[in-house]
């Protein structure tokens, strides 16, 4: 890894605080996003600005990318200005949540160009790429994987998925849609219990010893739902965004998802009244609207 560049498309939450996790560690960066603020932060902190995707695939070896959508990443990787445009850089690593189909987009248009493409979304939240503690989900040639593998160990625990484009974020897909899932059903059977009276800290309390007891219960509703502060840092619009491609990709290889289809929608209504931009235990709210009881600690 000495000598080589690195490149990060996308320094907003999560890769701003990946690109911080990189400079710590000794590495030259190279940054760009639409965020002006997000890029002189950075700067400040040693990394190099640069105006373009393919200005920072010119002037670095391996380019990351954490990026809020598919159409984003499709963009970013293969459009004009794009990582293929940038002639130096020969691996792109996909940070960000876009599904298996548009992975493997991006890995046959990029290997065109002699660039390989990494599959490497992560789980962990805002607090695991602070951290260091994600969970990061790799796909990839295996002599790519071992070559980065250093580099990726500062983001947190490894996974190493498989070869084939698209496998991680399978992967990623699933993890994301059981989140929700129990965020949901947490969320119903949490007012529930406020609406019979019981003490929502008693409840937590129980849950967590017993059958029920899942990441909302364990995470989500200590730290953000009893207080009533509902800053998880997650927000409803990319957890509606990944559960419906999840789904989508569930139905195209005829999958069944009656209970996702559920979430979804819940997310929908979510997303509908709070706003895209609103925190992912906002689907909390939903339930005690409908209940006329408020969960709080």
């Amino acid at each position: 890894m000495a000598g080589r560049t690195l490149g990060f498309v996308g320094v907003g939450r999560m890769g701003g605080f990946m690109t911080q996790r990189l400079l710590a560690a000794g590495h030259s960066v190279v940054v760009t996003d639409p965020s002006a603020e997000a890029v002189a932060a950075l700067v400040a902190e040693g990394a190099t600005s640069a105006g373009s995707p393919a200005e920072v695939a010119s002037l670095s070896d391996i380019v990351f990318a954490s990026l809020p959508s598919p159409a984003v990443v499709e963009t970013v990787a293969l459009g004009a200005k794009g990582v293929a445009d940038g002639g130096r850089a020969k691996i792109f690593v996909d940070l960000s949540t876009t599904g298996s189909r548009v992975a493997a987009k991006v890995a046959e248009g990029l290997t065109a160009k002699g660039v390989v493409a990494v599959d490497c979304p992560v789980s962990g939240g805002l607090a695991g790429a602070k951290n260091g503690t994600l969970a990061v989900m790799v796909s990839c040639p295996a002599e790519t994987y071992a070559d980065i593998e250093p580099i990726l160990k500062i983001f947190g625990k490894l996974f190493y998925v498989g070869e084939k484009p698209g496998s991680a974020q399978t992967l990623k897909l699933v993890n994301n849609l059981l989140a929700a899932c129990a965020m949901a059903i947490s969320a119903e059977g949490m007012v529930m219990g406020m609406k019979a009276g019981l003490d929502p800290k008693v409840m937590i309390d129980v849950i967590n010893v017993s059958s029920g007891r899942n990441s909302a219960i364990q995470d989500k509703f200590p730290r953000s739902v009893l207080p009533g502060t509902f800053d998880f840092g997650f927000m409803t619009g990319l957890s509606y965004k990944d559960v419906r491609l999840c789904l989508d990709e569930a139905e195209a290889m005829g999958i069944p998802m009656v209970v996702g289809s559920a979430v979804r929608q819940m997310l929908a209504m979510t997303n509908a009244v709070y706003g895209p931009d609103s925190d992912f235990t906002s689907m909390v709210r939903n339930v005690e609207t409908w209940a006329g009881v408020e969960v709080r600690g």
